[in-house]
């Protein structure tokens, strides 16, 4: 929160250094500056003001007079007296600023859905490079925070402890900026009233983390052309004057892509606990990350997720199920070969706000169908869940020809032995287990045995409907309408040790 509220607040400071000297026309020009991105309004009602201070120009930032200025129909209690930013123009170009961003405030909504947010002890400091329209150094603090919902269907209360960030950029060689942040806020506490099983009665759950770390990376961001898409925004807010002037706008647009080339943002939980009535759960850790590419003609997307040291109510689970229960999982997926190029450019071509809507549902259909006929490709990379020896890995891919998904599939499994004898142990005193122990041998049925004694399985759900398992026809093209799920003993399962129909080994493609 604060490196939010620090960005938000800051990047507004996008005028060029015009001298050392602090002084009055110092700070109109400034003044005059800031208005591009923030309007004209906020300077002549009080929301922002630029003066002299000493030597440095104080920014105040006036929230009473912009809540009277937008006035609520709920009661409104805040105790957010005018703060400032602190900046001072250096010899090279750039700015250095400090602030206490909200100390010791809050902020009160009254009635029905009302929220409290609240920040103690929060500071800001950096130095500011109009050129690049980025901090090119910069760490904020806080010492905590706490927001208060009452919406009547889900409360919620959350409160964080004491927390850090630092913020470093530079020029991108290829353009724009590549830019890294950090931030770890410890005692990290929500509670939030849910209904037990999405419909029954409402209970309290509470998620709890000792530490939380979020790390984020940007090459080749565009800063610059974004502000430039702000002071557009800002100047052209009424709709006649939008219409009037799109094709300034269509050029902004257009000078702002590939918007960046690569953005990854990564959150860590460290001892991560949910109390609820129906128990204790528990992650010694659970992360994610996720890498966007820009707008390209062959980007890619990447998801990350990773648990460890899972923990649930034994009484949720049968006492027979901890031996396969998974204690460890990571799953990586995303998408590759997306032309978001062609799409983007052809729409900022296209649009017209003169036209209702701007672009025609003919031109966006056929937008898609040039997006799909370069054929996307959703990507499952080498993922794994595990239980102590027992190992199930799986990777492949899912195309659209005709429209329609065709998937490829591997799945290994280290310890399926140990799976089966599990199952069929439990099955004499388990109903449930006793349906599931003939499945297991089923599917046992069409693996081939690696080499280091994984079973394999690699599946091909085609776009007509057929489904083939290690070269046997499961299940077969949907023109045949009555044909069965074809049992495993009647099927053709590929020689495991000729190595015909194997698919080339896919099992070594497996090895991380």
């Amino acid at each position: 929160m604060s490196r939010a509220l620090s960005l938000a607040l800051l990047l507004t400071l996008s005028a060029p250094a015009f001298g050392q000297t602090v002084d009055g026309p110092g700070a109109k020009q400034l003044s005059d500056n800031l208005a591009r991105y923030v309007g004209q309004a906020a300077i002549e009602e009080g929301i922002l003001k630029v003066s002299v201070d000493g030597e440095v120009y104080r920014i105040g930032f006036d929230f009473g007079a912009l809540l009277r200025k937008n006035h609520s129909k709920d009661p409104l209690t805040f105790n957010l007296a005018p703060f400032a930013l602190l900046t001072k123009p250096r010899s090279d170009g750039t700015w250095s600023l400090s602030s206490d961003i909200t100390p010791d405030a809050f902020l009160d909504v009254e009635g029905p859905y009302g929220v409290r947010f609240s920040v103690s002890g929060s500071a800001f400091g950096g130095i500011y490079d109009p050129g690049l329209a980025v901090f090119t150094s910069g760490a904020g603090s806080m010492a905590g925070m706490k927001v208060i919902s009452r919406d009547p269907k889900e409360p919620m209360d959350l409160s964080i402890g004491g927390g850090a960030s630092t913020l470093n950029a530079s020029k991108a060689a290829g353009g724009g900026v590549d830019l890294a942040m950090t931030q770890t806020i410890a005692g990290f506490v929500e509670t939030a009233v849910v209904a037990e099983g999405g419909t029954g009665p409402k209970v309290p759950v509470t998620m709890k983390s000792p530490k939380v770390s979020v790390e984020m990376t940007g090459k080749g961001v565009r800063t610059k052309a974004f502000l430039d898409l702000l002071g557009f925004a800002i100047a052209n807010q009424d709709e006649a004057s939008l219409k009037a002037n799109q094709a300034q706008l269509k050029s902004l647009l257009t000078s702002a892509l590939p918007l960046w080339e690569r953005l990854e943002e990564s959150y860590r939980f460290e001892g991560l606990s949910f109390a609820s009535s129906m128990g204790n759960f528990g992650l010694a850790e659970l992360s994610a990350t996720t890498g966007i590419d820009g707008i390209s003609t062959n980007g890619k997307i990447d998801y990350r997720i990773k648990a460890a040291g899972l923990t649930v109510p034994r009484h949720l689970l049968p006492s027979w199920s901890a031996a396969l229960f998974p204690t460890e999982v990571e799953l990586i997926f995303g998408g590759v070969n997306l032309d978001l190029d062609s799409m983007a450019n052809k729409a900022i071509e296209a649009f017209d706000l003169n036209k209702n809507p701007p672009l025609s549902d003919e031109f966006g259909k056929a937008l898609v169908a040039d997006f799909m006929a370069k054929s996307p490709k959703i990507v499952l990379r080498h993922s794994t869940v595990k239980n102590g020896d027992i190992e199930v890995a799986m990777e492949g891919d899912m195309t659209f020809p005709g429209k329609k998904p065709d998937t490829m599939m591997t799945v290994d499994v280290a310890g399926y032995e140990r799976i089966v004898e599990t199952f069929q142990t439990a099955a004499k005193s388990d109903q449930q287990a006793a349906q599931i122990f003939p499945a297991t041998l089923a599917i046992k049925g069409f693996a081939k045995t690696l080499p280091d004694g994984r079973l394999e399985w690699v599946i091909n759900v085609k776009a007509d409907g057929s489904i083939i398992v290690n070269g046997a026809m499961l299940k077969p093209a949907n023109a045949v309408q009555d044909n069965p799920i074809i049992d495993p003993s009647d099927a053709t399962v590929p020689d495991n040790d000729s190595g015909e129909n194997d698919n080339g080994g896919a099992g070594a493609k497996l090895q991380p």
